[in-house]
């Protein structure tokens, strides 16, 4: 860490700045505007600076660390612990120098302008999955004042619609026909978006040796190879496979006084998006895994027998993560082990 660390609390146009020194005495508190910020920092000495994560963190990221600075992404949840005062601007900044001093500080990995475009899919997608759900469930719920039910999911949904329209009997009237079969081709219309998102996330992959290297791992494929590559990066970022699955939520929450341990559930912290994939593969992978005798299958099996099939799916998505972060560091593909 450089003797001088500066707290900047970023904002759209007005920038607070708080610097300190190595023994943690504050030298100067700056406002800036959007437009000098730049040549503030172009114009001084290499120094650490620590930004709090938010929508814009790693671009900015990316323009100081070009300027020579040392750059540091921290989660908001560490940054309000430390704050001293009411929250206001120059508190947040002093609050995120005193993180950035610390030596046991957990930082935020920094992304590039390729795992952002990557990321950014995701989340298109993601708005695309739930507006394609809620409309799919207002479909069913409409369908189910005039007395006709359809089961849960949107395979279900499209393939009952259509006899129910052309079905005479029901008490579906000429208006609700129309209305019904309008909303039925906007679910199509959000069928073919999700696929158009899907099909960028395969030549993604294509292009990519890290995902294609993951997708060797049972339960991974395109869509999750991209957001973990997204998460991972180098994998230089976790201590170890563990850390990384802790970093997803996927490890057991902890509650322990008096010496006595007491594991709770799954923590939930993290990136909810990348956990709920994970345990989707994992699911996937589950479901396959009674045909196959390599070691991981057995386990997963035998412990679905003891656990019940949703343990066994989280376990399996925190097995995935550690051997995931181990194949990216180590730039292996995935390797089958006999019983």
């Amino acid at each position: 860490m450089t003797s001088v660390t500066v707290g900047l609390d970023t904002a759209k146009s007005i920038f607070h700045v708080v610097e300190k020194n190595i023994s943690g005495r504050i030298l100067k508190k700056v406002k800036l505007p959007r437009s000098k910020l730049v040549a503030y920092f172009a114009n001084k000495e290499t120094c650490t600076i620590a930004i709090e994560a938010c929508g814009a963190c790693h671009y900015w990221s990316r323009v100081f660390s070009q300027l020579g600075h040392s750059v540091m992404i921290i989660a908001p949840q560490y940054v309000a612990q430390h704050r001293i005062g009411n929250k206001n601007d120059f508190n947040d900044a002093q609050a995120l120098a005193d993180v950035a001093q610390r030596e046991d500080v957990r930082i935020v990995p920094a992304k590039s302008i390729e795992q952002q475009d990557a990321q950014l899919l995701h989340r298109v997608r993601e708005r695309y999955v739930k507006q394609r759900t809620a409309l799919g469930n207002q479909i069913r719920g409409l369908l189910a004042e005039y007395g006709v039910v359809i089961p849960r999911g949107i395979s279900s949904l499209k393939k009952a619609l259509p006899f129910a329209l052309e079905d005479s009997e029901n008490e579906l009237s000429s208006l609700v026909r129309m209305m019904l079969d309008e909303l039925m081709n906007e679910l199509i219309t959000w069928d073919e978006k999700i696929k158009n998102i899907d099909k960028l996330f395969v030549k993604q992959a294509r292009d990519n040796e890290q995902c294609q290297s993951l997708q060797t791992m049972t339960g991974i494929g395109p869509l999750i190879s991209s957001i973990l590559w997204v998460a991972l990066g180098d994998g230089k970022n976790f201590e170890n496979g563990r850390h990384f699955a802790a970093w997803c939520g996927l490890v057991p929450k902890q509650h322990s006084t008096g010496d006595k341990a007491r594991l709770l559930g799954i923590s939930k912290r993290g990136n909810a998006y990348l956990r709920t994939q994970l345990i989707n593969g994992a699911r996937s992978a589950l479901k396959h895994a009674k045909n196959k005798d390599d070691r991981l299958s057995v386990w997963a099996v035998n412990l679905e027998a003891r656990a019940g099939f949703n343990k066994a799916c989280v376990a399996l998505a925190n097995k995935m993560a550690r051997m995931a972060w181990a194949m990216v560091i180590k730039q292996e593909k995935y390797k089958v082990q006999a019983v």
